[in-house]
C-alpha cells in the first residue's frame, strides 16, 4: 500500500531569509513546499493547486496578507492559514482570526515552535476531515476540545 502524500505548504513572504529558512525546514520534515513572494502569486498558486496549509506574511509588497487570507477562505477546499507578522498587537491578531486565519504567529519566532504549530494545525485538519474529533480527545499530550453541540 502506498504511503500517504505529505501535506503541501505554500510559503508566502517577501523576505528571502525567512523564505529560505522555512522552505529548508519544511522540506526537511517531508512537506511538499511552494513559495510565493507576493499576494497575487500566492492566490494564483493556491487556485491552480490548492495547498493544505499557507504560511502567510501579513505585510506583503503588493497587498495585505489579510486580503489574501480572505480570498484563500473562498477556495474549496479552503487551506489552513497561519499568519506570520511582526505586528503583534491584539487588534491585528483579532482581525486575522476574524478573516479566517487558523493561527497567528508573531515574528521573530522560534522555528521549532513554528514547526510545532504547523504540525498541530495540520493534525487538527486531518482529524476534522476524518471525523475523528471528539470531546476531550487527547493528541500528542495536548487536549483538543471540539465545540459542544446543542442537544436540542
Amino acid at each position: 500500500m502506498a504511503e500517504p502524500e505529505m501535506p503541501k505548504v505554500l510559503v508566502v513572504d517577501d523576505e528571502p531569509n525567512i523564505v529560505l529558512s522555512l522552505e529548508f525546514l519544511l522540506r526537511q520534515e517531508g512537506y511538499r513546499v511552494e513559495v510565493a513572494r507576493d499576494g497575487d502569486e500566492a492566490l494564483r498558486r493556491a487556485r491552480a493547486e490548492p495547498p493544505d496549509l499557507v504560511l502567510l506574511d501579513v505585510m506583503l509588497p503588493d497587498c495585505s496578507g489579510f486580503d489574501v487570507c480572505r480570498h484563500l477562505r473562498d477556495l474549496q477546499p479552503a487551506p489552513r492559514v497561519i499568519l506570520l507578522t511582526a505586528r503583534g498587537r491584539s487588534v491585528e491578531r483579532l482581525r486575522g482570526l476574524e478573516l479566517g486565519a487558523d493561527r497567528y504567529v508573531t515574528k521573530p519566532f522560534s522555528t521549532r515552535d513554528l514547526m510545532a504549530v504547523i504540525r498541530e494545525t495540520l493534525q487538527s485538519d486531518r482529524l476534522e476531515q476524518d471525523g475523528l474529533e471528539q470531546d476531550g480527545l487527547e493528541q500528542d499530550g495536548l487536549e483538543q476540545d471540539s465545540p459542544k453541540s446543542d442537544p436540542s
